[in-house]
């Protein structure tokens, strides 16, 4: 689940709503600046939706400091679109024709003329380059000199109960430079990061899983609580491994051998090796080769007490440990952010693309979409369009927070997964029974009763929504080409008549009630630190769950680069590839029994028992066909195969 223990970007309204962002996808062309007719270029989406007349506070003291980046469109930004949408589309006569990261950068990055034309605009403006990589140019200076650069007036604003910077018009670029400016980030200054989305405590407080358990799904009937929907109900599974996992979706034979996996995430565990490694023998995991496991870390960290970076270890335990019972062959790279702020986590995306590090990247971070700004949204699809040219995909968990509502107070779907550039992956909740047999899956939905005080019955059953599956309907994100024609009318349409992109694509288990076990380093109540494992879920796991399945799948394909997935998932779509998951898969209400320790490490303060009832995602339905819960649906036994063929 989105951990509450890292900042989210405060003081959002959540009633503002952002532009609508060009489909770029489904017209090949990016649409991130335009001319008017004053000589300057504008730069859409740089004044964020909360800059309002009614929350203006007055102008910025011009002495005060800016940081910004000024993201580079390249040579060629809607070729790189266009040739981005046909390697990745199966009809198209260019599929699969990929580019190096040489000869990616040589045709589509910025020449060496325009990085000169952008450095000598800014510096004659007053403003200090500080820093130029192949994708933008750090700046800083006071904000006199960013309202001459950027052809905009700086003002503070009330967001929530905080006041922030930000532009009161559109910033600009001059036309002059041949729009050689993708975008500026950084003008406003409100805080821009990523929720990492688990179900883990921070490694400083232990948490352990109390039984009763069952050791598959059905196993151990509760037999001494009261009945649910009927009948006795099961006892939670203890934890799913890899060999279940691979069961349920199809693994067979393969391993991903010869695949490369890259995991991005702030930060960086200071004891994944020996945890990974200690996980994979308890568990009949293939043994971690030499070099098959390592870390991409950036030289310092920041942030670490505004993020909690602590929270950030277990994600990427979770994510190492998920893809490698999975796909216990592929070779897993892990790159930490230096941060949880979107600039850093985009340099973290970018490694991954300018050193070819991977083929498959998993993303188990994000924010709601309220949150993300315009100009950020296009400097992400810039680095997941340059990945895709290369025959790289990337995966991003959908969230867990249902619809949002509960969240947030408005409905809404998460990001980075709205891109129409990713593969945003679903939850389910999943039921593997003996002999590691594939049973049924519902769609991620909790909702939660406890045990009464007298034992006989579950209070105010079946209770209120605790958590489920991310998805919905974009409002900013226009509807891309591969859903066309397979999501449903009413839902591309929820927010606009000319359709919107919808979450997600596909998903995989991600119940913390049917969960995955996880082994981590943690710190116990006498200050020990000792590995210990637990239970646990989110599409932080989905999404690992998938890339590792991509992994077999491309191993399948004789180790060619599936790439961006969207459209090659979507042209499976009603095949036997696919579970089609719905909401009541048995024809009744299906639930487990769940006991906690109160203290989250032993008995000492007592036990909480619950009933969580599966398959109820806020105002979210898993229904035969797509659906914004489930997507496709989840990897049938014919799913890696599917790849075989081509």
């Amino acid at each position: 689940m989105r951990s509450k223990r890292a900042k989210v970007r405060a003081g959002v309204s959540m009633a503002a709503t952002l532009p609508m962002l060009a489909g770029a996808l489904a017209l090949g062309i990016p649409a991130a600046h335009a001319a008017d007719n004053t000589g300057r270029d504008t730069l859409a989406g740089t004044r964020p939706a909360w800059a309002t007349a009614k929350a203006d506070k007055g102008a910025t003291a011009d002495a005060s400091q800016v940081t910004a980046r000024v993201y580079l469109a390249g040579r060629d930004a809607a070729g790189l679109a266009a040739y981005a949408k046909a390697v990745s589309d199966p009809t198209a006569a260019a599929y699969g024709k990929y580019l190096s990261a040489q000869q990616t950068q040589d045709r589509f990055g910025a020449t060496k003329a325009q990085v000169a034309a952008v450095k000598a605009w800014l510096t004659s403006a007053g403003l200090k380059v500080t820093g130029v990589t192949p994708h933008y140019l750090t700046v800083s200076g006071d904000v006199a000199a960013a309202e001459k650069a950027f052809g905009t007036q700086l003002h503070n604003y009330a967001k929530g109960s905080k006041t922030y910077r930000a532009p009161a018009k559109t910033a600009s670029a001059p036309d002059s430079l041949g729009g050689a400016v993708l975008t500026v980030t950084g003008l406003d200054n409100a805080p821009h990061v990523a929720r990492h989305a688990d179900q883990l405590p921070a490694p400083a407080a232990v948490f352990k899983n109390a039984g009763p358990f069952s050791s598959y799904y059905g196993s151990n009937p509760a037999s001494t609580l009261p009945n649910a929907y009927g009948g006795k109900i099961p006892y939670a599974v203890q934890g799913y491994t890899g060999k279940q996992l691979r069961a349920a979706y199809g693994a067979g034979g393969y391993t991903g051998k010869g695949v490369r996996v890259a995991i991005t995430d702030a930060y960086a565990s200071p004891t994944i090796a020996y945890d990974a490694a200690t996980y994979a023998k308890k568990h009949g995991d293939a043994a971690y080769a030499t070099g098959q496991l390592r870390q991409v870390l950036p030289k310092k960290y920041t942030n670490t007490e505004a993020c909690d970076a602590s929270g950030w270890y277990g994600e990427e335990t979770l994510d190492v440990e998920a893809v490698h019972a999975v796909a216990p062959a592929a070779n897993i790279t892990y790159v930490g952010a230096a941060s949880c702020g979107d600039d850093d986590l985009l340099d973290s995306l970018g490694k991954v693309v300018d050193k070819h590090l991977a083929d498959i990247v998993t993303n188990s971070w994000g924010d709601i979409e309220a949150n993300q700004t315009p100009d950020l949204a296009a400097a992400y699809d810039q680095v997941f369009q340059l990945g895709a040219v290369e025959g790289i995909g990337f995966y991003f968990s959908s969230g867990d927070n249902g619809d949002e509502v509960a969240n947030t107070g408005t409905k809404q779907v998460d990001t980075p997964a709205n891109s129409a550039w990713v593969t945003a992956v679903g939850g389910t909740s999943l039921a593997v029974g003996k002999g590691d047999k594939y049973l049924w899956e519902t769609g991620w939905g909790t909702e939660k009763a406890t045990l009464s005080a007298d034992g006989k019955s579950w209070t105010d059953f079946p209770g209120a929504f605790t958590s489920g599956a991310g998805g919905g309907t974009s409002k900013t994100v226009a509807e891309p080409f591969y859903q066309k024609g397979v999501v449903p009318n009413a839902l591309a349409t929820a927010n606009s008549a000319a359709g919107n992109r919808v979450v997600p694509d596909i998903a995989a288990i991600a119940d913390p009630n049917t969960g995955f076990k996880v082994g981590q380093t943690q710190t116990f109540p006498d200050g020990s630190q000792q590995y210990s494992e637990y239970r646990l879920g989110g599409t932080s796991l989905a999404s690992p769950v998938i890339a590792a399945v991509q992994a077999l799948a491309q191993q399948a394909r004789g180790g060619r680069a599936i790439g961006f997935a969207n459209p090659s998932i979507y042209a499976k779509y009603g095949t036997k590839a696919y579970h089609d998951v719905t909401d009541n898969p048995t024809g009744s209400g299906l639930a487990v029994a769940r006991v906690d320790y109160a203290n989250s490490y032993d008995a000492s303060e007592g036990l909480l028992t619950s009933v969580r009832t599966l398959g109820a995602d806020s105002s979210l339905k898993a229904v035969k066909g797509y659906d914004d819960v489930t997507g496709v649906g989840t990897p049938g036994g014919g799913y890696v195969e599917s790849y075989r063929r081509r």
